[in-house]
């Protein structure tokens, strides 16, 4: 019961993480599971694919396919509706952090 509590909360926080990064740099799968690992989140690739699909498919990413070494990789950036989100977000989870810091 807690691990699928923990799941959906963290999978929340998973979105954000991906907006963040998304909004500094393009980011590409493979490169956001080492930087979600490096966060302590145990996430395979089977889980990180779809979640890029459905926030692209929800207007919150855009994916450019590139060439990289005869190899096509996607990358995804934010999208303003992806921006306005991360913003919210942001906003929310700073008054969570405050409320429950002790």
């Amino acid at each position: 019961m807690e691990d699928k509590l923990l799941r959906k909360l963290f999978l929340g926080f998973i979105h954000i993480h991906i907006l963040h990064h998304a909004k500094e740099t393009p980011v590409f799968g493979a490169w956001m599971l080492e930087e979600l690992r490096s966060h302590g989140y145990s996430i395979s690739p089977g889980t990180l694919y779809p979640i890029l699909h459905s926030m692209e498919e929800e207007g919150l990413l855009e994916k450019e396919a590139r060439n990289v070494d005869g190899k096509i990789r996607k990358y995804y950036t934010i999208t303003d509706k992806g921006d306005r989100v991360l913003t919210e977000a942001r906003n929310k989870a700073y008054e969570l952090f405050k409320e429950i810091k002790n």
